[in-house]
């Protein structure tokens, strides 16, 4: 007598781990999430398919393929979502850095409201980086499965819709809030808001970490982005959207670039941001998303490094400096 096999749908944060898990004889099939919600517009009250038409277009905007092939490659990747009642077991693996936990809100806020009755839904996520471990340590990991309850889903909701919402203040306040169920979600929450610009100098947190390493004398791109993954407690951002914020350095003038984009050396006006004698901003005027936040010059919020808050500023060019607005 031959047993069926149980179907199994394994859903984790990108292509990048899905060859090592098949080789670590992880059962079942592989759905990667491919979105890096910690850049971009993740605006509010949008069904998952309108969203993902939103993320497609911003995802090609940035250079990183054509329009119909990422749009495409998000529909699947829905589609098999919505079709997941063929599966009896879901299994959501994904790490504890920034990129993994927003997806993690994402699809948890989604399955809340439509996971099917038939299926069994689970978590495994510890301190480990995939990518980084061995298939017999991967394998190992499947005795880490917690299952999915009501809080999960109730706190996912909460973490998801609060990152979507136009103002980061209930993102903030939930710092305030018992978030043991998901234990890293703290720790995702603080490093999103450290990306809004800072008080300082008006760069993010990633931003100032990189000039800061080309300031003490590093010139190698490759080895700029290395030693910037030594100063996150958690590493989380690829390196082409790394390049981009040097990019826009070499472009207003705070580094220079020599031997075809492989020296690079700060300048004058970079030192002098970097010192917060001038102001990021004042240079760059900002038109970015932050999760469901549009910064602009007009709707301007900031982190404040020392008093570790999120308050909205007015920027005024003419005194260079940030005001609050109360």
């Amino acid at each position: 007598m031959t047993l069926k096999m149980v179907k199994i749908l394994n859903i984790v944060s990108g292509d990048a781990v899905i060859d090592l898990m098949k080789t670590a004889k992880i059962n079942g099939d592989f759905l990667p999430w491919n979105d890096f919600l910690h850049e971009g517009p993740v605006p509010q009250n949008f069904s998952l398919e309108k969203l993902s038409k939103i993320r497609a277009h911003f995802i090609y905007e940035q250079g990183f393929g054509k329009l119909n092939e990422i749009t495409e490659r998000f529909k699947k990747r829905d589609n098999l979502l919505k079709n997941h009642k063929k599966y009896i077991k879901i299994i959501l693996w994904f790490e504890h850095d920034l990129y993994d936990q927003l997806q993690l809100l994402q699809i948890l806020s989604w399955f809340s409201k439509n996971l099917s009755r038939i299926t069994t839904l689970s978590l495994i996520c510890t301190n480990n980086y995939l990518g980084e471990t061995s298939p017999s340590e991967i394998f190992n990991l499947l005795k880490y499965q917690e299952i999915i309850t009501e809080k999960h889903f109730t706190l996912a909701q909460q973490g998801w819709s609060s990152f979507c919402q136009p103002t980061p203040l209930n993102w903030f306040q939930l710092l305030n809030e018992k978030t043991s169920t998901l234990p890293f979600l703290k720790s995702t929450i603080i490093r999103m808001l450290e990306e809004f610009p800072n008080t300082n100098n008006g760069l993010s947190r990633t931003a100032h970490q990189a000039l800061l390493i080309i300031s003490k004398g590093e010139r190698e791109p490759r080895k700029i982005f290395i030693k910037h993954q030594r100063y996150e407690e958690r590493k989380f951002m690829g390196d082409v959207i790394f390049w981009k914020i040097l990019d826009d350095f070499i472009d207003y003038k705070l580094i220079a670039s020599r031997q075809n984009g492989q020296e690079l050396t700060i300048t004058p006006l970079g030192k002098k941001v970097l010192q917060g004698k001038e102001n990021w901003l004042d240079i760059k005027p900002i038109n970015k998303w932050i999760g469901g936040v549009n910064l602009t010059p007009k709707n301007l919020w900031c982190w404040d490094i020392k008093k570790k808050t999120i308050r909205k500023y007015y920027f005024s060019t003419v005194l260079s400096s940030l005001l609050p607005i109360k």
